[in-house]
């Protein structure tokens, strides 16, 4: 049997030192490509960085750009809508004169039928009133008066007078040498006109009139209609009571009254 013996091969000097060449050259190669790597990835981002600051401007111009567009347009807007308000605001102030002009002449024609209402009522007023002291002045007092034994032969109209910083007017006096009767007209009598007739007129005759003091001094109340009994309330405060029938006059109080002598 033939046995065979294998002999490894050792490396020598010179094999070593080519391999030691061969792995420096391609480190060094290694070395350039990471270089030449690095410098063309710092020319990229240093492009790229060129390119982003370029459209960044540009993206910028373009913005500032459609701001002002913007902001023309805005303006635009806004001077055709303040216009627009405007010509509203002038519209609708042209009608709101038109329509106060109207209520105003309508107004104005209203006042002007119920001023006209108003002369025609006073007109009825004075008229019925006018009548009533014209009837009693012209002779109806006089005999009414004289009737009940007050003998007064003369009358005075519409005397005025102040007291205490108050002005007041009697409607008529009838008089004597020693009697007076003082007579307040009215168209419609009410109970308050009793009252002041009684409290402004006849309580202070004789302070404003003192040459009459020693005179005796009647009230009494002439009138065309009465309101809530106002004619028993005259009656039973003293007073002397005149109603005016169609054209005459007659003295209504009850056959026992006594007249008050203020």
């Amino acid at each position: 049997m033939n046995t065979s013996t294998h002999t490894s091969e050792k490396p020598n000097f010179e094999k070593v030192w080519l391999m030691f060449q061969e792995t420096d050259r391609k480190f060094q190669e290694t070395e350039r490509l990471l270089k030449e790597g690095s410098q063309e990835t710092e020319r990229l981002l240093k492009e790229g960085s060129r390119e982003t600051e370029r459209l960044l401007k540009e993206g910028s111009r373009e913005t500032e750009r459609l701001l002002k567009e913007g902001s023309q347009e805005t303006e635009r807007l806004l001077k055709e809508g303040s216009q627009e308000t405007e010509r509203l605001l002038k519209e609708s102030s042209q009608e709101t004169d038109r329509i106060l002009t109207e209520k105003f002449q309508e107004t104005d024609k209203q006042f002007k039928a119920t001023d006209k209402k108003i002369r025609e009522v006073e007109g009825l007023f004075t008229g019925k009133w006018g009548r009533l002291m014209e009837a009693l002045v012209e002779g109806d007092l006089l005999k009414l008066l004289q009737r009940k034994n007050i003998k007064v032969d003369k009358t005075f109209t519409r005397i005025k007078f102040t007291y205490q910083n108050r002005n007041g007017e009697i409607d008529i006096i009838a008089m004597n040498g020693n009697e007076i009767v003082l007579v307040e007209v009215k168209t419609t009598l009410t109970s308050e006109d009793v009252k002041d007739f009684i409290e402004k007129t006849l309580a202070i005759y004789k302070k404003v009139f003192p040459e009459y003091k020693n005179r005796k001094v009647y009230g009494a109340v002439a009138y065309l209609n009465a309101e809530s009994h106002a004619e028993l309330n005259a009656e039973r405060m003293g007073l002397y009571v005149i109603k005016a029938v169609g054209s005459s006059s007659s003295i209504i109080n009850q056959k026992r009254f006594i007249p008050k002598v203020f």
